[in-house]
C-alpha cells in the first residue's frame, strides 16, 4: 500500500533526476528542499553519474560480475544491471529496496532478465537479505561481489547503524570484493541541521541525517581505498568536464570505492 500523503525519499530522488514515477506530495517536498539546498538536483545527478561510472569500472577493470545494490531506488535510465551486462551479459545483479513503488516498477522491469532480481527488504535486515533464496540463486559468495550503498546511508538514522550495516555486509564478502559508498554531506552545520529537520518532518521520520565527511571516511577504515580516494563523487573519475561542472554547493554526495582486504 502506497501512502500518497507522505513523500518518499526514493520518489523525491526520482523527481530530482527528471523521472515521472513520483507524486505531487514528492514534488512539493522537493520544492521545499530546493529552497534550503538549491543545488540538490545537481548533487543527485552527479551521484547517478557516479553510479554509472563505478559500475562500469568494477565490471571492466576489476572483472566483477556480481552486484548487490542496497537501497536501489526507482528504475531510471542506465541501471546497474544494464551497465554491468553491457560488459558481460551474464553479470548478475540483485536490488534491495522496501519502497512499494520501487518494488512494483522494478519487478516489471526485471521480469524478463533472468540474471537480475529485486528483493523486498529494509536494507538493515542483513540476516534476512543474505538468507533469501532469491539472493543466493544469483550471487555466489565464494566469488568477489560488489556491494553498492549509493545515496542511501543518509536515509538511515544513527540508531540504525549505517557504518555497522556496511561492516555486516563486508563480513559476508570474500577478499577481493568491493564496496561503493556515497552519502550526502555538508561542511555547513546550518545546512546539515536544516535539511535533516526538513526531511525528517516531510518523510515522517523515514530519514537519517546529512553527515560530515569524517562519517563517510570511518566506513572505509578497514577497506582499501581505490583511486582517487574519497571525494565529492563529481570528481570520481569523471567522464567529461560537463559532468564536473554539475555539482552540489550546499551539500554534496561524498564517497568512493573500497576493496575488501585479505582476512587476517
Amino acid at each position: 500500500m502506497v501512502d500518497l500523503s507522505v513523500p518518499s525519499a526514493a520518489r523525491m530522488y526520482d523527481w530530482l533526476l527528471g523521472g515521472s514515477n513520483n507524486f505531487e506530495v514528492d514534488q512539493d517536498a522537493c520544492e521545499l528542499l530546493l529552497e534550503v539546498a538549491p543545488t540538490s538536483r545537481e548533487a543527485e545527478l552527479s551521484n547517478r553519474w557516479f553510479l554509472q561510472r563505478v559500475v562500469r569500472v568494477l565490471a571492466q577493470e576489476h572483472g566483477i560480475r556480481q552486484f548487490i545494490d542496497f537501497g536501489s531506488g526507482l528504475p531510471t535510465q542506465r541501471n546497474v544491471h544494464q551497465i554491468a551486462q553491457e560488459v558481460d551479459s551474464g553479470a548478475r545483479v540483485v536490488y534491495i529496496d522496501n519502497d512499494p513503488v520501487v518494488l512494483a516498477l522494478g519487478q516489471s522491469l526485471l521480469d524478463e532478465n533472468e540474471h537480475t532480481a529485486i528483493l523486498p527488504f529494509d536494507i538493515t535486515e542483513t540476516d534476512k537479505v543474505f538468507a533469501h533464496k532469491g539472493l543466493n540463486r544469483l550471487i555466489d559468495f565464494s566469488e568477489p561481489v560488489a556491494a553498492l550503498f549509493l545515496s542511501v546511508l543518509h536515509c538511515l538514522p544513527d540508531a540504525a547503524g549505517p557504518k555497522q550495516l556496511v561492516e555486516r555486509v563486508v563480513d559476508r564478502l570474500v577478499p577481493g570484493s568491493f564496496v561503493a559508498v556515497s552519502q550526502l554531506v555538508s561542511d555547513d552545520v546550518t545546512v546539515r541541521d536544516d535539511v535533516t529537520e526538513l526531511m525528517r518532518v516531510q518523510t515522517r521520520g523515514n530519514w537519517g541525517r546529512v553527515r560530515e565527511k569524517a562519517d563517510v571516511e570511518e566506513i572505509f577504515t578497514h577497506l582499501i581505498e581505490q583511486e582517487p580516494g574519497l571525494v565529492d563523487v563529481t570528481d570520481w573519475r569523471p567522464d567529461s568536464e560537463l559532468q564536473q561542472r554539475r555539482r552540489g554547493i550546499e551539500w554534496t554526495e561524498y564517497g568512493g570505492l573500497g576493496k575488501v582486504p585479505p582476512r587476517r
